[in-house]
């Protein structure tokens, strides 16, 4: 899947597990809550490709969420992808080919999606509401950059930057900082395991099935036939799959602020 794809399902998701929750438990939030979750979502559900980097000192290549904040964001993608080649070259078994880049490989595996989450939770928590305006900065870029892709391309890096540092200006001016808020660090995860999904539905597959070794193989990839995949960038995924997230995701949006308009249409 392309970046904006990935980031809108992250937003889908989190928008509908957000009306269940309200619906079926009564587990009501606050709209500047629920749309953090939704942006931290959105931009965690891009989070696995800074495995995909460019060229640093050209500003150019690499991943949508590699060329968020620049050189800098090009420059982390840089690092990590060396080390996921750096796993994927030290645990893979004799039927694993050789690789010469780390795209698809520790990043795009569950215990990523865990130890990620699990890390933002502890940070949270553990330094309070400055880590989770950074947080919330960081993972805004990601968002603008894959929902609003083709504005962020001609805005550039730079306004990107400002528009993520208003956001968690916003949340920090307006959200209680006595809590850790540990939601974020679900909210990650769920993102980077809906980027896992997404991935498998196209011809390349995901490694999800990693560290539990199949037929001497760690990495093997992942995912629906060849018969069911779609064409990455092609008309299912660009009109039919974002149509369709972003009618669940309106209607998620009216089912918790708006429950009265459904109920008209049946829908609640």
């Amino acid at each position: 899947m392309m970046g904006p794809s990935h980031a809108l399902s992250g937003a889908t998701v989190w928008l509908a597990g957000t009306w269940a929750l309200d619906h079926f438990a009564g587990y009501e939030q606050s709209p500047l809550a629920v749309a953090v979750g939704a942006l931290v979502c959105a931009g965690g559900a891009l989070l696995p490709d800074l495995d995909l980097s460019g060229k640093v000192t050209r500003n150019q290549g690499g991943a949508t969420v590699a060329r968020t904040f620049g050189v800098f964001s090009l420059f982390v993608a840089e690092v990590i992808e060396k080390v996921s080649l750096g796993i994927y070259t030290a645990t893979r078994l004799s039927r694993d080919p050789r690789r010469t880049n780390g795209h698809r490989t520790f990043t795009h595996t569950l215990p990523f999606a865990a130890l990620l989450g699990w890390l933002t939770t502890w940070v949270c928590g553990h330094y309070g509401k400055w880590a989770v305006v950074g947080v919330v900065f960081f993972t805004a870029g990601l968002a603008l950059r894959g929902l609003f892709d083709k504005w962020a391309e001609r805005a550039g890096w730079v306004i990107v930057t400002i528009c993520s540092a208003v956001i968690a200006w916003f949340t920090a001016a307006n959200l209680p900082g006595d809590r850790g808020y540990p939601m974020l660090g679900f909210a990650v995860a769920v993102g980077c395991v809906v980027h896992l999904f997404g991935d498998m539905i196209t011809s390349a597959g995901v490694p999800i099935l990693w560290p539990i070794p199949t037929g001497r193989r760690l990495w093997r990839m992942v995912g629906v036939p060849n018969g069911m995949a779609i064409k990455v960038g092609g008309k299912v995924e660009t009109v039919v799959l974002r149509t369709g997230m972003v009618t669940v995701s309106l209607i998620a949006i009216a089912g918790i602020f708006a429950p009265g308009l459904l109920q008209r249409f049946e829908i609640d």
